[in-house]
C-alpha cells in the first residue's frame, strides 16, 4: 500500500496569489446555520481563499422524505468539490432513515476519522495544567457501523461486524503518517482483541505488521477498556490513539470531555476522493436562533481543513486567534462562561476576527507538515495455502428446549457425513449437556462437523443437510466453517471443548 500526498492545488511560498478552493458548506441542522455563517465570516477575514457552495442535509431532507437524510444534489457538490465543510446533523434515534452523517462517511468512503484532543488555555476543566494533546484516529466505514443488521426472529437481533486487512492497513497507516506529519514519537492501538479475537485481533494484528515500517515512532498495543481507564487517570501519557469504528466513536467523545466538551471538538473524515470537516456536536435545537451558539468546534474543523489543503498559516493564524480570545477569557459564549457574563455568537466572532494577528500566552497552533494518505491500491485477496470446510453453523429459530432441538438435529444428520457438534444459545453452549443457568432465546446457532476429519465437507454436502433442516426448523442463517492453513477460521462457544 502506497503513501501518497492528499491532491490539492496550494498556495505556495513565493506565488502572488493563493488558488481558490471551492467547498461544499453544509450549514447543519438547529444552531448549526448560526455557527456556519460565523466560521465564514472569519475565515473571509484570515483571507482564506475559499468559495462556498451551500447544501441541505439532516432533518429537512429527512422531512423530504430522503431516507438517506442526503441529496442527490449534496452528493454531486461534493464530488465536484471534493470538500465539504459540515455543521451538527439531526440523525433519528431508534427508527426513520439512515444517519445522515455515516451516509457521506461511506458514499465516499472517507475512512479516516481524525479527532485532536488539545487542552486550551481558558477552558477550565479538571484537567487543566495536565498537557493533554493527542489525537484519536477511527477506522470510519466498517465494523458494526458497516449497518448490516438483521431481525433473525421478531425477538432476537443481529449485527455484523466487519472488520478487513485493507481497511485496517489504511487506517492505521494513516495514524502513523498523521504522527510524523504533528511531530509525534508514540502510537497507541486500542482493541478488544482478547474477546473478539477474529475481527478485532485482526486489526491488531494488522497494526504490528504496519508498525514494523515506522521504526521512529513507538507502537504500544492497549486493550480498549484500559484504554478509557487510563485516559481517565493521565490522558498525557497519549499522542496517538488508533482504533476500530466502534471504539474510537467511543473514546473521541470521552477524548472531547477530557478538554472542555464536544463544544471545542473539531473532526475530520479523510478519504482519498473527499474530505468532510464537521462539528461533532449535537444541533441543540434548544437554543437554536438565539444566537448563543459557540462556532469554536466548527472553526476549529474548518482550521483542519486549511491544513487538509496546505495553508498552514492561515490555519496557524486562525486558530491562535481563537485560543487568544479563549485565553483572554473577555469574551465567552455561554456553555463556557461558568456563570459570568456571557456573549452571543456574533461578538464571539467578532472577538476572533480583532485577534487575527495576535497569539494565545501558552500552547499556540503548533507546526505542522502535511498530511499523507495511504492510497487504497487495487483488490486484493489473501490466498491461504491450504483452506478446507470442515462443516457448517445453522442458526435456527425455535422455542424448543435445547435438548429436545438437539436430539432432534441428530436425528435428522444421522446419515449425513456431518454431524451435530453443539448448539450455543447467545454464545453459549446449551447442548450436548446441561446449562441450567442460562436463559435461552429463541435463536440457536447449531454447529455441524464433518465425521471425518480429514474429510472436506462439500456444497452438495450442506446443502443437503439444510434442506433437511429447513423441512423441521425455520433457519435464517448459514456460516461456513473453514480452516485456512490448518487452523480454525471461526471461534468457539463459550463452554465448547
Amino acid at each position: 500500500m502506497q503513501i501518497t500526498d492528499i491532491p490539492a492545488s496550494v498556495h505556495t511560498r513565493g506565488a502572488k496569489s493563493p488558488v481558490r478552493h471551492t467547498v461544499t458548506l453544509i450549514p447543519g441542522d438547529g444552531v448549526g446555520p448560526e455557527i456556519a455563517a460565523a466560521v465564514q465570516r472569519i475565515l473571509a477575514a484570515a483571507g482564506a481563499p475559499l468559495d462556498w457552495e451551500r447544501c441541505n442535509a439532516g432533518a429537512t431532507v429527512f422531512a423530504r422524505g430522503v431516507a438517506s437524510g442526503v441529496p442527490q444534489e449534496t452528493l454531486d457538490s461534493i464530488r465536484r468539490t471534493g470538500l465539504a465543510l459540515k455543521g451538527p446533523l439531526e440523525t433519528p434515534v431508534g427508527h426513520g432513515g439512515k444517519s445522515a452523517n455515516v451516509t457521506l462517511r461511506k458514499l465516499f468512503e472517507t475512512y479516516a476519522n481524525v479527532r485532536p484532543a488539545r487542552e486550551i488555555s481558558g477552558v477550565e476543566t479538571p484537567y487543566s495544567g495536565r498537557g493533554i494533546d493527542f489525537v484519536v484516529v477511527r477506522e470510519n466505514v466498517e465494523d458494526l457501523y458497516a449497518g448490516i443488521e438483521h431481525m433473525q426472529s421478531p425477538s432476537v437481533a443481529q449485527c455484523l461486524k466487519i472488520i478487513t486487512r485493507k481497511g485496517s492497513e489504511k487506517i492505521i497507516r494513516l495514524a502513523f503518517e498523521l504522527a510524523l506529519a504533528e511531530g509525534r514519537t508514540s502510537v497507541h492501538c486500542a482493541t478488544k482483541a482478547n474477546i473478539m479475537k477474529l475481527t478485532e485481533g485482526l486489526f491488531k494484528r494488522v497494526f504490528e505488521e504496519v508498525a514494523r515500517d515506522y521504526p521512529s515512532i513507538r507502537a504500544q498495543h492497549i486493550i480498549v477498556d484500559n484504554a478509557a481507564h487510563q485516559l481517565a487517570l493521565r490522558p498525557e501519557q497519549f499522542e496517538v490513539i488508533v482504533t476500530t469504528n466502534l471504539n474510537g466513536d467511543i473514546l473521541s467523545d470521552l477524548a472531547s470531555g477530557l478538554v472542555g466538551g464536544l463544544g471545542f471538538a473539531p473532526s475530520a473524515n479523510l478519504g482519498t476522493q473527499a474530505a468532510i470537516f464537521e462539528a461533532v456536536h449535537g444541533s441543540a435545537p434548544d437554543i437554536a436562533g438565539r444566537g448563543i451558539a459557540n462556532p469554536s468546534g466548527l472553526l476549529l474543523s474548518a482550521v483542519m481543513m486549511l491544513r487538509h489543503l496546505g495553508h498552514m498559516d492561515t490555519a496557524r493564524r486562525v486558530k491562535n486567534a481563537l485560543l487568544h480570545v479563549i485565553e483572554q477569557g473577555r469574551v465567552r459564549t455561554a456553555d463556557f462562561a461558568r456563570g459570568g457574563v456571557s456573549a452571543g455568537t456574533d461578538a464571539f466572532t467578532d472577538a476572533v476576527i480583532d485577534a487575527l494577528g495576535k497569539e494565545p500566552a501558552r500552547m499556540a497552533g503548533g507546526e505542522y507538515s502535511r498530511l499523507r494518505l495511504p492510497s487504497p491500491g487495487p483488490q486484493s485477496m489473501i490466498e491461504p495455502k491450504q483452506r478446507e470446510v470442515t462443516g457448517a453453523d445453522i442458526f435456527i429459530e425455535s422455542t424448543l428446549a435445547p435438548k429436545v432441538l438437539g436430539d432432534s438435529l441428530a436425528a435428522l444428520a444421522a446419515d449425513s457425513p456431518l454431524a451435530l457438534s453443539m448448539i450455543s444459545n447467545r454464545g453459549t453452549q446449551v447442548y450436548p449437556g446441561e446449562t441450567p443457568a442460562t436463559d435461552c432465546v429463541d435463536v440457536y446457532r447449531c454447529r455441524f462437523l464433518t465425521r471425518d476429519a480429514g474429510k472436506a465437507a462439500g456444497d452438495a454436502v450442506l446443502l443437503a443437510l439444510l434442506a433437511k433442516v429447513a423441512a423441521s426448523y425455520h433457519w435464517m442463517h448459514v456460516e461456513k466453517l473453514q480452516n485456512f492453513d490448518n487452523a480454525p477460521a471461526y471461534t468457539r462457544a463459550q463452554g465448547e471443548d
